[in-house]
């Protein structure tokens, strides 16, 4: 369920109205040089609001969707051709993963080729690497010395 609700500007000016108002009343018990920077900085804030080089973009509606509310501002001004552009990233990105993860899987693939190939070309046979007997044997310092 989508609903929208626009703000006209008076609604817009008492809402800013009353969040100042409730601003201005937790402002009593702050040290005076605290409410002095706070004045000097609503004077700031009011002045560039009044100059015309200062322009807000104001949401034209609230959409309410699925409990979230979004702030919709119109057209954004986006064409076919900028909309289609800002996928390219993504699809740079998921083009680059793929090659990362292709390249990943042929190099993990050569170390066991490798593996594989000084096994079968050793003298003893592959049996012995999985024998717990031959892994004690080459634990043992003496019995290396004696082949020698």
């Amino acid at each position: 369920m989508t609903t929208t609700h626009t703000f006209s500007p008076s609604l817009q000016d008492k809402l800013g109205q009353r969040i100042a108002a409730r601003l201005s009343a937790d402002t009593l018990d702050l040290p005076h040089d605290i409410t002095e920077r706070l004045r000097a900085a609503r004077t700031r804030a009011v002045a560039a609001r009044l100059t015309p080089q200062t322009r807000l973009q104001t949401s034209q509606a609230v959409v309410s969707q699925n409990a979230t509310a979004l702030l919709h501002f119109g057209d954004e001004g986006l064409n076919l051709w900028s909309r289609l552009a800002s996928f390219f990233p993504l699809i740079a990105l998921v083009a680059g993963l793929a090659l990362i993860s292709t390249l990943l899987d042929d190099d993990r693939a050569n170390e066991l080729a490798e593996i594989d190939s000084v096994l079968l070309t050793d003298d003893l046979p592959p049996a012995a690497y999985a024998d717990p007997g031959f892994l004690q044997f080459l634990k043992n310092p003496i019995a290396l010395d004696k082949q020698e």
